[in-house]
């Protein structure tokens, strides 16, 4: 974990998404630290994290990650948080803020998704069917490595530029294997839209253009099932807009705030 900024300051809390570590956002933080207690982690399977915390029956829902995150709270005594979650991570957020509000002093979600999967019983669209989320889970089961080095520019976008792509695949890859297979069900087949109205404390929500992961069609559910919330859609394209348009992620952040 990395802590940088005075004591003073706001806490502001950074999680990355699935199969990245806090390196992703090594182009955002340097523009909150003179103003805020920039908090860094990576979740466990990721990064520099340590493996042995990892355990099944915690870590086999979102609720386990939330957890941790309370956990960094408490164990520094983090209150009035702002709270940066990427993809997976924004639920992670929500869960989070909806057990403890009082550490919370806002949510920022980049590029959230409460469902990926559709939902034809009430006409929810999450921008995958239940097969095709079946067939990537299986293929990332029986080769790892090979489904990180083809998914991996697919949801970073901006084919004009490659090196993006390519640095999501080795943050991919650097992932431990075993974990990121059982992360990958629980993100993937994760369902938080009822945890979205509980949300007590105020949010921005980020949508990036061309996300094939959370399309702004889901963007904009979060938005409306989300008490408080605000929503700024970005020019930025893909999924990724903290390695892709990280002063575009940066502006809308410190409007916000």
């Amino acid at each position: 974990m990395t802590i940088e900024g005075a004591d003073s300051h706001r806490p502001m809390l950074f999680a990355h998404g699935y199969g990245c570590d806090q390196n992703m956002w090594r182009f955002v933080t340097p523009a909150f630290r003179d103003t805020h207690r920039v908090v860094l982690f990576d979740h466990v399977g990721n990064g520099r994290s340590d493996l042995s915390a990892y355990r099944d029956a915690r870590h086999g829902t979102l609720e386990g990650y939330a957890e941790d995150v309370l956990d960094i709270l408490r164990e520094h005594d983090l209150r009035d948080v702002v709270f940066v979650g990427h993809s997976v991570s924004s639920m992670v957020g929500v869960l989070a803020a909806n057990r403890e509000p009082d550490r919370f002093a806002g949510i920022v979600m980049v590029g959230p998704s409460p469902r990926y999967i559709d939902d034809e019983t009430d006409g929810y669209v999450g921008g995958f069917e239940r097969v095709d989320i079946e067939q990537m889970l299986e293929s990332l089961d029986s080769n790892y490595l090979g489904w990180s080095s083809a998914m991996a520019p697919v949801i970073m976008g901006n084919p004009d530029r490659p090196e993006l792509g390519e640095e999501l695949t080795n943050s991919f890859c650097r992932t431990d294997p075993a974990i990121a297979k059982k992360f990958a069900r629980v993100t993937f087949l994760s369902d938080n839209r009822a945890d979205l109205p509980k949300l007590r404390v105020p949010s921005l929500i980020l949508q990036c253009a061309d996300d094939v992961i959370a399309p702004t069609v889901v963007g904009e559910y979060v938005h409306k099932h989300t008490p408080g919330s605000t929503f700024t859609a970005l020019n930025a394209t893909g999924h990724c807009p903290n390695l892709s348009a990280p002063e575009e992620t940066v502006d809308a952040i410190k409007s916000w705030l």
